[in-house]
């Protein structure tokens, strides 16, 4: 199988067109780089040997970008076959043109060792036409070395730099773009994760005290609990609404002229189980609360809405699946007050009569409201026991961490 032969760029098909019809023009009109009345071995060459190098360095324009490796020893060789001839301008500045190519366009390690290479070479050039001549002329001859080779391979070496800078800016700012939106697409699912346990957590106490009492109103023929249970009905609902409207404000623009409804907080706990024992007293569930807080500074707001919200949730399960008897909740300050610890313990079994069905988002948003704020959760049956346990951090330091 035969290699590919690279193609030549449009670009530098021109470049290769105009070089070489400069240097035939050159040739035509006489104007060699020794002169007239050159002497030694420039005259046992013809006037013509000179154009080998040239359409040689020419050809070699085609491939300057496709294989400049292989483009710059040709075109070396080619000058230094150019000085047995009368010469050529036009082959030595084609020359300097695959120099600067080869750094440009060749490998990084190429980039790297041309300037280095050819500027040593200049210097040893120069030394030693210095040494040989011992005339201020000789220096001339390190001059155009530096102007053929090191010159051409420092400018293309600069003009790398640049680019590859530039490319470097230009995947920094890809990167910081692709970054920024990874952080707003995890910052929007963030949002709508938290509004999602909101939602759940403030609607479903209501909503399922509703479901067990609407239930229970179809299935027992009896006015008294009928009467009962649509008054429970109606309080859930009007609480429901109540909520609903305190989140729709919270999630307006605070220019809409919507007032703020404060936060729950642990305050409200007495009011929380007050509820539940309403909601419960058909389905022969007890709710007992036993805050042990002590007196002292208030955890941070983040941390009262989670317990808050925790005790509100296990409520709502307990309601929901919870077996006749009592439900206690506990929360307490421990280590120091440095830790708010939530617990809620509901009878565990089968459960007869009416019922409201359950997703499990009630405890996915439990554990990531814990788990947001560093805490941590369980839960889970332990015997006739259904236990919830919540560990949050009490310290406004801790949660800013």
């Amino acid at each position: 199988m035969t290699p590919e032969i690279p193609r030549p760029r449009r670009d530098d098909a021109l470049i290769a067109m105009i070089s070489t019809l400069a240097g035939l023009l050159l040739w035509s009109l006489g104007v060699h780089s020794t002169g007239p009345g050159g002497t030694g071995y420039r005259h046992q060459l013809p006037d013509w040997a000179a154009l080998v190098p040239l359409l040689t360095a020419g050809g070699m324009e085609l491939l300057r970008r496709t294989v400049p490796n292989v483009t710059l020893v040709v075109g070396a060789l080619a000058v230094v076959a150019d000085q047995f001839t009368v010469g050529s301008i036009a082959t030595v500045v084609m020359f300097t043109d695959l120099m600067y190519a080869a750094v440009v366009y060749g490998t990084p390690a190429m980039a790297r060792r041309l300037p280095v290479g050819t500027g040593l070479i200049t210097v040893v050039v120069t030394i030693a036409a210095v040494a040989l001549l011992r005339t201020p002329q000789a220096l001339l001859i390190g001059v155009l070395t530096g102007i053929v080779s090191f010159a051409p391979a420092l400018t293309g070496a600069t003009l790398r730099n640049h680019r590859e800078a530039a490319e470097a800016a230009r995947l920094r700012a890809e990167q910081t773009a692709l970054l920024a939106e990874m952080d707003r697409t995890q910052a929007v699912a963030g949002e709508r994760a938290r509004m999602a346990r909101e939602l759940h957590d403030m609607v479903a106490n209501h909503l399922s005290a509703i479901a067990i009492h609407s239930t229970a109103a179809l299935s027992i023929d009896s006015p008294a609990t009928s009467r009962e249970a649509l008054g429970v009905i109606r309080e859930n609902s009007v609480q429901g609404l109540a909520e609903m409207r305190r989140l729709i404000g919270l999630l307006r623009d605070a220019g809409a002229g919507q007032e703020a409804v404060a936060v729950p907080s642990l305050d409200g706990l007495e009011a929380l189980v007050g509820q539940a024992r309403t909601n419960g007293a058909s389905s022969g569930l007890d709710f007992v609360l036993d805050d042990t807080r002590a007196d002292g500074p208030a955890p941070p707001a983040p941390v009262e809405l989670a317990a808050y919200r925790i005790v509100q949730e296990s409520l709502t399960n307990a309601l929901k699946h919870a077996t006749p008897g009592t439900v206690a909740i506990r929360v307490a300050h421990e280590d120091g007050g440095t830790l708010l610890t939530v617990g809620v313990d509901s009878p565990y079994g089968d459960r007869s009569g009416p019922r409201a069905p359950g997703s499990g988002a009630g405890l996915i948003g439990m554990r990531e409201r814990t788990e947001l704020l560093g805490g941590t959760f369980t839960a889970g049956p332990a015997g006739p026991v259904w236990q919830v346990r919540a560990a949050l951090p009490a310290e406004e330091k801790a949660v800013r961490e």
